[in-house]
């Protein structure tokens, strides 16, 4: 017997980092997940819904909505404004039609439609969720729960060498709008946790065969260009609802950076203030969650 599905809608910048398709696999191949839907967001954004449509039907998904954002942050040049993993499309059926900016209407219509029921999982710039909180502030009143790939929360470590998170950088302002914003539960699986769930190459090779992770694979390979190492950032977020066992975390303050030109978009954090709906990831099992991992997509 299946327990009970957890209606998600996914808002991601697929298309760079290899680990939103990552996520988004795990996602559609979850038994307990009931994905309503999939937004994009950041630089060529109907690209990034293409590759989307690809990884769905790729896995036997094509009645998936996916919506295209926003293109460009607030107010910060667009530092990623192309989906590099676009090249792939030719090889892999995929809806093409996709119209311009209708993401935020999606996002607003479905959240309302299902008060309180609705997690939003976020794993790029927050700005296509910024945009919908501003536009209806109850939004976030009548979500279940809003998670995000986003932040650093202890830094200098081991793992973690710049102190603000790429999805951060990418757009200070959005984060700053949504960090500000109250919502009932607000999860942070942030670079501290993230990057201790890392696969080399001569792993990942062996381990994307068959199904969707054939096309995984082939997206990985244009990824290995900028690094042959795989981070499961955004499947470790999604982790979090379907197995939130696999972590530890703790409540605290999370302030976002904006005056300093170099350090825009630092997440900063003060566990001293626990009166807080923010909590953040602080420890992972990182055998426990490549087990659930793949596990769950293996045979999709």
């Amino acid at each position: 017997m299946v327990d009970k599905q957890i209606p998600v809608i996914l808002d991601t910048d697929i298309g760079s980092d290899i680990d939103d398709a990552l996520c988004l696999t795990y996602l559609l191949a979850h038994p307990r997940c009931d994905l309503l839907g999939v937004t994009t967001v950041s630089g060529e954004p109907e690209k990034r819904a293409m590759l989307a449509d690809a990884v769905c039907k790729a896995a036997g998904r094509d009645n998936v909505p996916i919506h295209a954002g926003l293109g460009n942050p607030l107010l910060v040049p667009q530092r990623q404004t192309v989906a590099q993993q676009g090249e792939i499309l030719d090889q892999w059926p995929h809806a093409s039609d996709f119209v311009s900016n209708t993401a935020v209407d999606f996002l607003r219509e479905t959240i309302r439609s299902r008060p309180h029921e609705i997690t939003l999982l976020t794993i790029g710039p927050l700005t296509n969720i910024a945009v919908l909180f501003k536009l209806d502030p109850e939004i976030p009143s009548l979500l279940k729960s809003l998670v995000m790939m986003a932040g650093v929360f202890s830094f200098p470590n081991e793992h973690v060498r710049y102190p603000v998170e790429w999805n951060m950088l990418l757009d200070p302002h959005a984060a700053f709008i949504v960090y500000d914003t109250d919502c009932l539960s607000k999860l942070s699986v942030g670079l501290d946790v993230t990057t201790k769930c890392c696969m080399p190459r001569e792993q990942w090779g062996k381990k994307l065969k068959g199904g969707v992770l054939d096309l995984i694979r082939d997206a990985a390979e244009v990824w290995s260009r900028q690094s042959p190492i795989i981070t499961f950032h955004d499947p470790l977020a999604a982790a979090a609802i379907f197995a939130p066992h696999l972590m530890e975390y703790q409540t605290g303050l999370i302030e976002i950076e904006l005056k300093s030109s170099m350090l825009k978009g630092m997440t900063l954090w003060d566990p001293k203030i626990s009166k807080t709906n923010n909590r953040i990831a602080t420890q992972v099992d990182v055998k426990g969650f490549f087990n659930e991992y793949f596990q769950t997509v293996e045979g999709v």
